[in-house]
């Protein structure tokens, strides 16, 4: 089979090389589960084709698979027709590869035609005359022309993507310049169901995707949009309402400023533009540093020469200038410093021991590591896996022990009580400890990142520590904004709204925090098993998928329902009141959508609200 795909990678993997003659890489998973039925029947003929004579049995079974391959072919060509016939910019080069498709295709089904095959005198057995080099050219031709067509449709995807992000933008640049509440009304509206199509396209892109660190790159962006659009409605009502409010302003244009990172940063990941750059992504962390120096200690068990010492020196010194960021935090009690310090000149030691014996085995001539070397070998792995161990402790502790104190909301709750009381002097006052938390949080995400043992997982690490540091200011001129205007509903909303992201930000910074201790102890994802409730069904990411955009849809329905409430003069009409119930009740189904906790309590809640929401819609429609 290596000889079919031109590459040995292939032959363990129908789609593991990912790319053909074309050159082409497949990069999502719907394109690659595509290919492997096909993948898979032509290596049957192919497998086939190595002897020459046959049973009628045998050759009636390869001319059905032949003739299935062609038919499949026909099919598939078909559409890929109608995708050019649709889009004009894709014309000629998908007209090309479904030609060449299509001629592939109708070679096999000769190659596997039975009257192309003789009896034999001696055996009555058919021999079939069509060498096995026709059969792997035509093969070949006929995977690199699907995977074209496969990719070039793709592409369509891509510009669906893009289309909707247009939109969006051009719709947000509006939302940014509206003057009047009634045209921010129906602008947001339809800012909402675009915003919606966005979130559609995007999951099923992310699902779809084979990198697992452009997976969660994508979902991070996609938790920046979804959590973005509600502060964006509160942030500009609070702006329209109080429109030389200068606290307004600044909360207003964050927000706006941040959906538009998020933005590009999705376009950046489906088209693959390198404006970022994946090292600015991916900072260099202590777990691969730790990885790499392990490796190349353990490699010299094979070759003394793989490497020389000076490079081995170089990656053990850069492995201990990243421990500063542990050492020189203001945060690192005395006993952890010391106890990291201890064991980087532990690992020095191990490591120039390992050196000597390393050296003295080359000028023996040795072909392996000798006994001396072994033994160094194993101590510094041990060493270094000791560091490892004592900084993901102190990681985590810090991370676990900020929760644990941020979990009281303290300084939002001041915040919020200060800010309807007017009160300035409180309000800054509680503004340096919520800034002094964010800083913790903030170094605590970077200190994770370096001990998360996976690249998702460093990604999502890195998202957090954005997030702290984005919403912590927010929420501070949210809170100046209400305290300059205390009587204001919109701005208590909208300070609310900030609160809950950073609440909502401490919640998955705890999930985060559960699937780093997962990876450190060897079992990844199974912390949802630990749950002492009602066992739950666990969902797959397309019905996660799912849920969240029906969440969203709800919330932004609910939101909708809100803006239209503030237009009306009697706030305490009977259709406004029960607006707002309904409102309530759409928005603790929108939160069950985005922290789902699985408790078979919380589901039934859920259930009875759904029902009552029905209920009281009904009725409501009626009194209208």
């Amino acid at each position: 089979y290596t000889d079919i795909s031109g590459s040995a990678g292939m032959a363990s993997s129908p789609c593991g090389n990912s790319n053909f003659d074309s050159g082409l890489e497949i990069k999502t998973r719907s394109v690659e589960q595509t290919l492997i039925p096909l993948v898979s029947q032509i290596t049957t003929l192919i497998n086939h084709k190595e002897k020459p004579k046959k049973s009628e049995r045998t050759l009636a079974a390869i001319h059905r698979v032949g003739q299935a391959v062609s038919v499949a072919v026909g099919r598939f060509v078909a559409v890929g027709e109608a995708i050019a016939a649709e889009n004009q910019e894709l014309k000629d080069e998908m007209g090309q590869a479904c030609f060449e498709a299509r001629r592939a295709g109708d070679a096999i089904a000769q190659l596997t035609d039975v009257g192309s095959a003789l009896p034999s005198q001696s055996d009555g057995r058919v021999t079939v005359f069509s060498d096995r080099t026709g059969m792997v050219k035509a093969a070949r031709l006929l995977l690199s022309s699907v995977t074209k067509v496969l990719v070039l449709a793709d592409r369509i995807v891509i510009k669906q993507i893009i289309t909707s992000r247009n939109k969006v933008l051009v719709t947000l640049d509006h939302l940014e310049r509206v003057s009047t509440f009634q045209e921010f009304v129906q602008i947001f509206s339809q800012f909402g169901n675009e915003m919606v199509e966005f979130a559609h396209l995007t999951g099923d892109r992310q699902n779809d995707l084979k990198d697992e660190k452009k997976k969660a790159r994508m979902a991070a962006a996609r938790a920046v949009l979804e959590k973005c659009t509600m502060m964006l409605l509160t942030a500009s009502k609070t702006c329209l309402r109080h429109p030389d409010c200068e606290s307004a302003r600044i909360n207003k244009d964050a927000v706006f400023h941040r959906m538009r990172c998020a933005l590009e940063q999705v376009i950046e990941i489906v088209t693959e533009a390198r404006s970022c750059g994946e090292n600015k992504i991916l900072p260099a962390s202590i777990y691969n540093g730790i990885k790499d120096f392990k490796s190349s200690v353990e490699c010299l068990r094979e070759n003394l020469y793989s490497l020389s010492p000076e490079i081995l020196g170089s990656q053990l010194e850069a492995l201990v200038e990243r421990t500063e960021d542990f050492t020189d935090s203001a945060y690192t009690s005395h006993e952890q410093r010391q106890a990291i310090l201890n064991l980087c000149q532990l690992v020095r030691q191990d490591t120039q021991q390992l050196m000597h014996a390393w050296i003295e085995a080359q000028s023996l001539h040795a072909k392996e590591a000798t006994e001396d070397m072994e033994v160094a070998i194993l101590k510094t792995c041990q060493s270094v896996s000791d560091l490892r161990h004592e900084l993901h402790k102190v990681a985590v502790g810090r991370a676990s022990d900020l929760l644990k104190v941020h979990g009281e909301q303290l300084p939002l709750r001041a915040l919020k009580a200060a800010g309807a009381e007017g009160n300035l002097e409180v309000v800054a006052e509680y503004s340096r400890t919520l800034t002094e938390q964010k800083e913790q949080l903030v170094e605590t995400c970077r200190l994770l990142c370096h001990v998360s043992g996976t690249e998702p997982l460093e990604i999502t690490c890195i998202h957090a520590e954005e997030t702290f540091h984005v919403i912590g200011p927010q929420i501070i001129s949210a809170a100046q904004t209400l305290a300059l205007h205390p009587s204001s509903k919109i701005a208590k909303e909208n300070l609310e709204v900030f609160c809950e992201a950073w609440e909502s930000q401490l919640c998955d910074m705890a999930l985060l925090l559960r699937e780093i201790n997962d990876v450190f102890e060897g079992r990844r994802g199974k912390h949802s098993a630990n749950l002492k409730t009602a066992k739950a069904v666990k969902l797959d990411a397309e019905e996660q998928t799912s849920i969240a955009k029906l969440g969203l849809e709800l919330r932004l329905l609910s939101s909708d329902v809100d803006t239209e409430l503030e237009k009306w003069e009697e706030q305490e009409h009977d259709i406004v009141r029960q607006s707002q119930s309904l409102a309530s009740m759409a928005y603790n189904m929108y939160l069950f959508t985005r922290y789902p906790l699985g408790t078979a309590q919380y589901t039934y809640v859920l259930s009875e609200e759904g029902i009552q929401l029905c209920s009281s819609i009904r009725t409501f429609s009626t009194q209208v």
